[in-house]
């Protein structure tokens, strides 16, 4: 059994000059608005690289609290932050990475433990395999 969530998109007229706007199933976002000048300038509103960032981050952490919690380890706190980088290229666009910062806090365990954990998440958290990119992890493990 799939679990299927949706999002949409609309955007009008073509080109650099229209304006977009993007929702979710949920209703989380809501006719978010996004367009060349929120994409490539700093307008406000939304972008593709910055909704797949906090997907990333989301999954990813999800993946390890869950990953940790099955090592018997409970007690603690992750935050992530996701980078994506939109590099220019002879065809147009494409997204080269995605950076993974961890700031994590996890009570008794050992730095080697958490690597390798926490290596295991970034690798396989369903938005990590399914993003055809490089993928890193910088952490900060406080105890």
């Amino acid at each position: 059994m799939s679990i299927v969530k949706s999002g949409s998109a609309s955007y009008k007229p073509l080109g650099k000059e229209g304006k977009g706007s993007i929702s979710t199933e949920t209703g989380a976002l809501s006719n978010q608005p996004y367009g060349f000048n929120t994409r490539f300038e700093d307008a406000k509103g939304t972008n593709p690289e910055e909704l797949i960032g906090a997907a990333h981050a989301s999954c990813f952490t999800m993946a390890l609290s869950f990953a940790l919690s099955g090592a018997g380890y409970d007690d603690g706190e992750l935050n992530t932050t996701a980078k994506i980088s939109l590099d220019k290229t002879d065809d147009g666009y494409e997204i080269s990475q995605s950076a993974l910062s961890l700031d994590a806090k996890v009570e008794g365990i050992s730095e080697d433990e958490f690597t390798k954990i926490a290596q295991e998440a970034k690798d396989n958290c369903p938005v990590s395999q399914l993003l055809d990119t490089k993928i890193t992890l910088e952490y900060k493990l406080n105890q």
